[in-house]
């Protein structure tokens, strides 16, 4: 029984590390709301701002100047907190992989591979759920400021896919997580 939910939770916990690394990477973060045009679709990410032409689909990108320097306090925490989920969770698959019960590494210490599953568990969970909601929270901050104060700019925008992929990611991790630890505490009573 512990075989199959550690290795559900692997599969768990790699599906979700590719689509948190697919959202750290990919640039439509913020999507504009009401073009009433139609003409073209604007999205920001964390590394570019792209616009894409509705019309002939041609698509120009402006990369940001520098990584840190004059950028939004959000852009900079959620690059942050996105790039070392990326790398905790790609070091908790890992140890996970090792410590899974149908791979032969440690294979006669079996506490020794329960406790690397554990710390896997708790490796994987937090800081792209962290990075991802603390993006959406600023975005529709912003966005409920101007509508308060009723300002407005010409362009609203709403949740990307890339954010909408980056809390699809981190929550998957958080799952995968609580499979790990919790759950797995459950079944093998240690």
């Amino acid at each position: 029984m512990t075989v199959i939910f550690q290795l559900m939770a692997f599969c768990l916990g790699l599906l979700s590390t590719l689509l948190l690394v697919i959202a750290t990477c990919t640039d439509c973060w913020m999507v504009n709301a009401d073009d009433s045009l139609e003409v073209s679709l604007k999205c920001r990410g964390l590394w570019r701002e792209c616009v894409t032409n509705v019309q002939d689909g041609i698509r120009t990108c402006d990369q940001y100047d520098s990584i840190l320097a004059g950028h939004p306090l959000k852009i900079v925490v959620t690059r942050a907190l996105l790039i070392a989920a990326d790398i905790l969770a790609g070091l908790a698959l890992i140890t996970l992989l090792l410590g899974l019960d149908c791979i032969k590494f440690l294979k006669e210490a079996p506490h020794i591979k329960l406790k690397m599953c554990y710390m896997a568990g708790l490796t994987l969970g937090v800081l792209g759920m962290v990075g991802s909601v603390w993006y959406a929270v600023d975005v529709y901050v912003e966005r409920a400021t101007l509508i308060l104060h009723d300002v407005f700019l010409g362009i609203h925008y709403d949740f990307g896919w890339s954010c909408w992929l980056g809390m699809v990611g981190s929550t998957g991790c958080f799952m995968a997580s609580i499979m790990l630890t919790c759950c797995l505490y459950i079944f093998t009573g240690q």
